[in-house]
């Protein structure tokens, strides 16, 4: 394919990445909550944590690329995806089993989120903006070793989350 380098393809670019960020704080919105309410389930706060270190990284690397197109984040779109977020995690916490639906949620995004660099990958190798490269990989490794973590615990999780209720313990708290 030929290289797409015009300024719809920059729009185009541009606009993923300021998506890109607006998800990541959405990310952190959901995470924070998360790992508040996560008492019964350390390892799931734990990998979190360790997340959340990675997507304050990632919001870094997105704001890089977006000033190297003389470009700042969307306010906006920051504030609604973080007000989404934070919406979507106290819905779960009225949830008998809100452990369990938080990790259905998990799997969704952070797939969700792979999805999108693959797409961001794409534009940027076929809109010749090789400096991305680097960074937007950077960032899928990190969002793939998320999603893999998810889709692995999901079973342990799910066993003591019964363990815990044939306990008469309540596991979402």
């Amino acid at each position: 394919m030929a290289v797409m380098n015009d300024e719809v393809w920059r729009e185009v670019f541009v606009a993923g990445l300021k998506n890109a960020h607006a998800v990541e704080h959405e990310a952190l919105a959901l995470m924070d909550r998360q790992i508040d309410r996560a008492k019964n389930f350390t390892e799931v706060a734990d990998q979190l944590r360790a997340h959340r270190v990675e997507t304050e990284q990632q919001i870094t690397r997105l704001e890089r690329l977006l000033g190297q197109f003389d470009q700042a984040p969307s306010g906006l779109k920051d504030a609604a995806l973080s007000m989404s977020g934070n919406l979507a995690a106290l819905s779960h916490g009225f949830a008998e089993d809100e452990i369990l639906k938080n990790a259905f949620a998990n799997f969704a995004f952070e797939n969700f989120e792979v999805a999108s660099y693959k797409g961001l990958i794409l534009l940027a190798q076929q809109g010749d903006y090789t400096a991305a490269l680097d960074p937007l990989n950077a960032t899928l490794e990190e969002e793939q070793r998320m999603a893999r973590w998810v889709d692995d615990s999901l079973p342990a999780l799910t066993e003591k989350f019964l363990r815990l209720k044939r306990e008469g313990e309540n596991p979402s708290r």
